[in-house]
């Protein structure tokens, strides 16, 4: 009797996810686009696969287009491509995650997904549920108001930020219906601020891990990863100095000969934590 084994290999290419339309914060029963794509050149046929949190979705296709959402349906965003090949499934690692919030309420304030830079402006939208006529509009950062102004203009302006304008923002929206003024106000959202970046800034990002292999234990080679492109070739140190950017770092730890290989999450600008 010949037993049959199914081999999946993970490669190092890792998946791109984008939103394509709508955005990362929306009513209950709108709609919102992403789509994920694979770095490949040869430009292979692939299988897509979708993920929410640890939940594998039931499509398949390049793109994910999710209708009438459902509250329940907020979550991480995940995408990884897999293909037959003559040596088995091969799969790509999975994309760096994007986080749908879907608000079953009446109010959202939608701001940047990405950190701002100190001295630059920041723009945010309080947007309400069926687009009524607005009568007043009224921004909040951590609970105490920063700004008001008539409801004709639901987008509100804050320059030269400084690292005092990071916090938690909100809107209050009011609006006149049969002689009664209605009032609404969104969930917080949080608003990142960066430090100015000057050239001679420099950050250490620091890979994690965890290996537990008897003496004397196989050499370990560090990759460091800007926005999925790879920083250098591979180290036998676990850090790395570079110049302080913007940008979604990640490290990958690989053990040649034990062909073993292990990627972290991507952190927003800062030091890097842990396989």
């Amino acid at each position: 009797m010949v037993s049959s084994h199914l081999f999946v290999i993970i490669i190092s290419m890792i998946a791109n996810i984008e939103l394509v339309s709508g955005h990362l914060r929306i009513f209950s029963r709108e709609r919102a686009h992403l789509r994920c794509s694979i770095p490949d050149v040869h430009r292979s046929n692939w299988t897509y696969l979708w993920f929410r949190g640890s939940e594998e979705l039931s499509q398949t296709g390049e793109e994910l287009n999710l209708w009438n959402t459902k509250v329940q349906e907020s979550g991480k965003y995940y995408c990884q491509g897999t293909r037959n090949t003559k040596v088995g499934k091969i799969r790509t690692q999975q994309s760096v995650p994007v986080e749908l919030k879907v608000d079953g309420g009446w109010a959202i304030l939608q701001v940047p997904r990405h950190p701002q830079l100190v001295g630059s402006t920041l723009e945010v939208t309080c947007r309400v549920r069926g687009n009524p006529r607005l009568e007043e509009i009224i921004l909040y950062k951590d609970g105490v108001e920063v700004m008001r102004q008539n409801g004709h203009k639901p987008d509100f302006y804050l320059t030269n930020l400084s690292l005092e304008d990071l916090g938690v923002y909100s809107c209050r929206a009011s609006w006149d219906v049969r002689r009664q003024t209605l009032s609404v106000i969104s969930a917080g959202a949080h608003v990142q601020i960066l430090g100015e970046i000057t050239p001679n800034c420099r950050m250490k990002l620091i890979c994690h891990v965890q290996y537990n292999a008897p003496a004397p234990a196989p050499p370990i080679d560090f990759y460091f990863y800007k926005n999925n492109r790879r920083l250098g070739p591979a180290t036998s140190d676990n850090y790395n100095v570079v110049k302080q950017t913007p940008g979604l770092y990640s490290c990958k730890a690989r053990v040649p000969q034990l062909d073993l290989s292990k990627s972290s999450e991507p952190k927003n600008f800062g030091q890097i934590r842990g396989i």
